[in-house]
């Protein structure tokens, strides 16, 4: 979720990766291609490198993000986190041997997709005006054109059968998005007044739900079946938000919260329509905003020392104003932060959500968790 930054990137955009972003997992061979694909949809909670091609004011290719990522030795790579994102996880444990490869990486071609394809971006979200203010992004829409292009490969490298069985019956779809709906979009500080004034919360929501239920037909359309959806988190309660506001360590932004909380409670009411609706599909709701808040709100007892303060990032009591770059200051102790920078959640962070998603109960994942997802 790419926030309100574009006035700050334009200091930090003179250096790039030039990496590749095919990047082991592990040593498996080949054969291991027949745990099917993971394909990743959303914004920057889970962009692997898909902005680092467009001409934008988000992006993350600079240090030092990506200092804990080990596949690159410690290099930028476009993720918007210290090391590993959540899809990055989820995939690791369900055995895929390779990390999704970002769709506008010159190297998404060949074999290099069989393990799966990551088309999110920085500052997308499920409406097409969302994230403007950072000039170029890949909204969901695009995503799932860009997803039809490689629909059509898998044809070609497959063959149209095993295609639609590979894609259909062994690959998982993940969708994180919608909270730049909300801070890049309805919320948008003088951009979006004349939204507010002539659409109600209550209308916005509605549009993001009838537009996401029809991306997710589209999807549904090109042969996916496996779904896993995650909701919109407590972006009241990122450094960002409580920076701006002047809020206490214990406070949280309540209009974000409760905007959050309502397209919440419609999206889990949409998910179950298209579980009776569309034939063969497995739509699974992840409650990404109850497993963030617990972390935020227990803190300590998964072993942080802080849920407010940015680990790399500068300006205000939870340096939340400027997004992480080469200039910003930087804590030593990462893996005890929840935050990474003004927005997103470290790598720390992301391992414990992540795992909740593979094995946890029907509070946090339902109708079944990833690991059993997977296994249908």
């Amino acid at each position: 979720m790419a926030m309100v930054k574009a006035w700050s990137f334009g200091l930090v955009l003179l250096w790039f990766s030039t990496l590749s972003y095919y990047y082991p997992v592990n040593a498996a061979d080949d054969n291991n291609s027949t745990l099917g694909a993971s394909f990743i949809f959303g914004d920057s909670l889970v962009d692997a490198g898909n902005n680092n091609y467009l001409s934008t004011l988000s992006r993350a290719n600079i240090p030092p993000n990506g200092i804990d990522f080990k596949a690159t030795g410690g290099n930028p790579t476009g993720r918007y986190t210290n090391g590993r994102t959540i899809g990055d996880i989820v995939g690791e444990e369900l055995g895929i041997p390779n990390y999704a490869v970002p769709y506008l990486a010159p190297n998404s071609t060949g074999k290099a997709i069989l393990y799966g394809v990551n088309y999110a971006s920085g500052g997308g979200g499920i409406m097409n005006a969302t994230g403007r203010i950072f000039v170029n992004r890949l909204g969901l829409d695009i995503q799932i054109d860009f997803f039809k292009n490689t629909r059509k490969q898998f044809d070609t490298l497959l063959g149209a059968s095993k295609a639609k069985e590979y894609i259909s019956k062994k690959s998982i779809f993940s969708i994180t998005i919608g909270a730049n709906d909300f801070l890049n979009n309805y919320l948008l500080p003088v951009l979006s007044v004349g939204t507010r004034i002539s659409q109600s919360p209550d209308g916005f929501i509605d549009d993001m739900i009838s537009h996401l239920r029809n991306q997710l037909t589209r999807l549904h359309q090109l042969d996916a079946r496996k779904f896993v959806v995650g909701n919109v988190g407590p972006i009241g309660c990122i450094p960002y938000q409580k920076t701006i506001n002047q809020l206490n360590e214990n406070e949280c932004v309540d209009l974000a919260n409760k905007l959050a909380i309502q397209y919440n409670g419609r999206l889990k009411d949409l998910l179950t329509e298209m579980n009776g609706k569309l034939p063969g599909a497995v739509f699974v709701h992840a409650n990404v905003y109850d497993l963030v808040m617990e972390l935020i709100t227990n803190y300590k007892n998964y072993g942080f020392t802080t849920a407010s303060k940015a680990c790399c990032g500068n300006g205000g009591q939870f340096a939340g104003i400027i997004p992480c770059g080469p200039t910003s200051s930087m804590c030593d102790d990462r893996d005890k932060h929840v935050f990474w920078d003004p927005y997103h959640p470290s790598e720390a962070a992301n391992l414990i959500i992540a795992r909740q998603l593979l094995n946890g109960n029907t509070k946090v994942i339902s109708p079944v968790n990833l690991k059993r997802l997977r296994n249908l």
